[in-house]
């Protein structure tokens, strides 16, 4: 009976500690989003990116368009082949291998970042350091958010308004995601490249490379008796 208490005593425990880590990890979130729109620092990106010139803007919002197209994103059944035949197999012939990598780093390069993203996430959770630094970088942010809440705040007899404060405090929390978040990166980049690289390697996704050539057909078509190209005769033979 005892050891069954301290194993639930011990399980609630975990159980708590990962609420509350959570919990300060959304406290920072907000924190910085906060302080985000506080700043200014999106209207001065805005006005940044309004200066571009309007070739760049107009080949920066196509890119954008055409990398995170959510079309491009392959659904369960087209990422494993569910359904095919022989979705996976080993191909021997270096030309035809080489053909398959390219096309499914183009083909499913959506579903891979999305792999990469949700192992970070994974990873981030069974890391209770990383969380509780972010706890603590999210409580720092609003320390500075409330100093500066009129503008500006007194440090030792110096003036530092909220702007000041407010880029200070963004390459402080860089330079503190770099220590925190650097062994996560690490680990969850070495496992989504192992584990997409043998998707990429192994799936055979031939079938759907006619999906890249296809070409959506906008407006109606006219099939009147009128039109010329069904009207036209040809010459008589008589």
């Amino acid at each position: 009976m005892t050891m069954e208490a301290e194993g639930s005593q011990t399980s609630s425990g975990n159980v708590g500690n990962v609420a509350g880590a959570l919990s300060a990890l959304s406290g920072a979130s907000t924190s910085i989003k906060n302080a985000w729109e506080s700043s200014g620092a999106k209207d001065v990106l805005a006005n940044a990116q309004s200066n571009l010139p309007q070739g760049t803007q107009d080949t920066l919002t196509m890119a954008k368009q055409k990398i995170f197209n959510r079309q491009n994103l392959r659904s369960p059944t087209v990422f494993f082949g569910i359904g095919e035949e022989q979705a996976f197999y080993v191909e021997k012939v270096p030309s035809l291998l080489t053909e398959r990598i390219k096309h499914n780093m183009s083909f499913f390069y959506l579903n891979y970042a999305l792999v990469t993203t949700l192992l970070f996430c994974l990873t981030l959770l069974i890391s209770p350091s990383a969380i509780i630094g972010i706890g603590l970088l999210g409580f720092a942010w609003l320390a500075v958010i409330r100093a500066t809440s009129e503008g500006q705040m007194q440090v030792k007899g110096i003036t530092i308004t909220q702007k000041q404060a407010t880029i200070a405090m963004g390459g402080v929390s860089i330079l503190a995601l770099i220590w925190l978040l650097s062994h996560i990166f690490w680990m969850t980049l070495g496992t989504s490249g192992f584990l997409c690289g043998v998707h990429a390697l192994f799936r055979d996704a031939s079938m759907h490379k006619d999906e890249e050539d296809r070409v959506t057909m906008q407006g109606d078509l006219s099939l009147d008796d009128e039109a010329s190209f069904l009207n036209s005769s040809g010459p008589s033979l008589a």
